[in-house]
């Protein structure tokens, strides 16, 4: 793919205007180096809503070209329409940026990742907390050792969630629940941070509301770093305890002064989001007292540091941080957390990976 130098603002557009298609839009009308090209949904809601807009609005991405050129487009739209709309960008050669998860399942994914490397045109999945400057800064202390070797972590996402959220049909069926919905962004970031998942024992109920799909689940996974971590993740229990309720990321929640995140280390411990380091003084003693430090970081709202990396991505001066690979690899963990909840095993990714190959091939 050729690279793109940037003249003036890149023709972005957003296919899906639901609620984080939205969110996309206003990103776009922020950042200075983008222009928002058009507003690509069939509803008439969404043509009323670019009408409100003043933006281009196109039933489908073929009618967008045909209007005009685009240099990238967001695709916001169902997670089962992922793998088509995304072709359809890889085909006409626009670099795309996917909201997660980057397909409905892996063997979608797979389908996306290899046709976009096929035809050379970048893929950003939008796991857009790896833009967090906190969540750079948590990085950057693990890999200059103020940890040591880092043992284990834990999470929780424990919100409530009005019943009225459900009146959408799909969010009462397999996979509209927390485990895809909300713990993919959790389980995302556990990889970044310590990297591939060897295997996965997971637990699930739907006690809370009845529904088919899962409200609550427990999670242990063992990294192929040896890191050991368990998540907890429940829908349905009003807590102060999640990512969305105390990274301030999203003015939307009610942000809580409580912890989502703990790592532990030979040398030390961190709680994020207070990016409360606490190690010892001299030698590890649990008789000594802790020593305790913030770890500072820049504040930058990360769908905006998200989109101006795209921007990067676009013009050639960058690779994408979050690739289709690694939006492929975390949704496999999660399809692997799913088949564990179902049969009470656990489940070890390479072998499950090792076997699908075998199957398709």
């Amino acid at each position: 793919m050729a690279t793109h130098q940037q003249t003036a603002s890149l023709k972005i557009a957003v296919m899906g205007a639901g609620l984080i298609g939205k969110r996309h839009i206003e990103a776009i009308g922020a950042e200075r180096r983008t222009a928002l090209a058009a507003i690509i949904d069939p509803t008439d809601a969404a043509r009323e809503y670019a009408a409100g807009k003043k933006a281009p609005w196109f039933p489908s991405l073929a009618a967008a070209l045909a209007g005009g050129s685009l240099d990238g487009v967001v695709i916001a739209t169902p997670n089962q329409l992922h793998v088509a709309n995304t072709l359809e960008a890889v085909h006409a050669g626009l670099p795309a940026l996917i909201e997660k998860p980057i397909a409905d399942d892996a063997v979608g994914a797979e389908i996306i990742v290899t046709s976009a490397e096929a035809a050379g045109v970048p893929i950003l999945v939008g796991h857009h907390r790896r833009h967090n400057p906190m969540v750079q800064a948590v990085k950057a202390a693990l890999e200059t050792g103020r940890l040591g070797k880092v043992l284990t972590a834990q999470g929780t996402f424990w919100v409530a969630k009005p019943e009225d959220y459900f009146t959408v049909q799909w969010r009462r069926e397999e996979g509209g629940g927390p485990i895809l919905i909300n713990m993919i962004h959790d389980v995302d970031l556990f990889r970044h941070f310590f990297g591939n998942v060897e295997s996965v024992h997971a637990m699930q109920s739907s006690s809370a509301r009845g529904y088919p799909v899962e409200d609550t689940a427990v999670v242990v996974m063992r990294f192929e770093s040896g890191v050991l971590a368990t998540f907890n993740a429940s829908d349905a229990a009003a807590s102060p305890w999640s990512w969305e309720m105390t990274s301030g990321e999203n003015p939307s929640y009610p942000r809580q002064d409580q912890i989502c995140y703990q790592i532990g280390g030979t040398a030390g411990s961190l709680s994020i989001p207070q990016m409360t380091l606490w190690t010892n003084a001299g030698a590890a003693n649990w008789l000594e007292r802790l020593v305790k430090e913030r770890l500072p970081f820049d504040a930058v709202e990360p769908l905006a540091a998200q989109l101006n990396h795209f921007c990067d991505v676009i013009c050639g001066n960058a690779n994408p941080l979050v690739s289709g690979r690694e939006g492929l690899e975390t949704l496999r963990v999660i399809e692997a957390i799913k088949a564990s909840a179902r049969s009470g095993m656990t489940v070890h990714l390479k072998a499950d990976a090792r076997r699908e190959k075998e199957r398709l091939s």
